[in-house]
């Protein structure tokens, strides 16, 4: 059997061994703003714990880091949703989950749009940690300083001190940070029609960038119905909800 993954080249991680086609649903995972396709093998592990999961994960890796450090950052949602919806069409089939956190929530429903209107309609989307899509905040993050940059690394990943006094690293990491920035400040709300697949949305019940009063607004975004779940933690809750996380997904009437 061909594992489909492959045929979408560079952009897809996979970190659950590949099943019959068809037989599970495919989890993509789209990470958040300086994040890339490594921060969901907890999610991978934790599901891969539960034998009745219905789902494969696969993590969307973005250019400009880790094995595609070489290539240039695309620092335009639009044409990432166009090139990341383009490589999953090769799909052949196999029912696809959307799962993206913070910046990746916004692509992640934007990939949904685009894969929908091509008839290749997923099976749910799942967003965490974002409000709704329609909601706009000027915050100009790509222009946040350095050392404010450095910060927020700190806050996104737990990336350890140490590593973040590395001249080198910080050469490496700081630009793919305020790229991904640009991307979530570039984004304005298009009106379209609303998703054919229902939407999950995931929040911290701490998150002061993702309240759940925000978050209502993604009840617009489908007519297919919104489900909305509550996690312990902030902004980046899952880094201690993994279990949970899991749980709330395999739970899900994806079948």
């Amino acid at each position: 059997m061909t594992d489909w993954h492959h045929e979408a080249g560079p952009w897809l991680t996979r970190y659950t061994p590949a099943g019959p086609t068809g037989e599970r649903a495919q989890l993509i995972c789209f990470p958040h703003a300086g994040g890339s396709a490594t921060y969901f093998q907890p999610l991978a592990r934790e599901l891969a714990a539960r034998p009745a999961a219905p789902v494969e994960v696969l993590a969307v890796q973005y250019p400009g880091r880790q094995e595609r450090r070489a290539e240039p950052l695309i620092e335009d949602l639009s044409v990432l949703a166009d090139r990341i919806a383009e490589a999953l069409k090769h799909a052949a089939g196999a029912p696809l989950v959307l799962f993206g956190h913070s910046m990746g929530a916004l692509l992640a429903w934007e990939v949904a749009r685009r894969l929908d209107g091509d008839g290749v309609v997923p099976r749910a989307l799942i967003v965490s940690g974002r409000g709704a899509p329609a909601l706009y905040r000027d915050v100009q993050l790509h222009r946040r300083t350095d050392d404010e940059l450095t910060a927020d690394l700190r806050y996104l990943s737990g990336t350890s001190a140490q590593l973040l006094t590395d001249p080198g690293v910080l050469e490496m990491v700081l630009p793919v940070l305020r790229g991904d920035y640009r991307v979530v400040d570039g984004f304005r709300y298009e009106p379209g029609p609303p998703l054919s697949c229902p939407i999950s949305v995931f929040l911290g019940d701490r998150d002061p960038w993702a309240r759940e009063r925000e978050a209502r607004g993604w009840q617009a975004e489908t007519t297919a119905g919104v489900s909305f779940r509550s996690f312990p933690g902030e902004h980046f809750y899952l880094a201690s909800q993994w279990g949970a996380v899991a749980e709330a997904i395999a739970d899900l009437p994806l079948s």
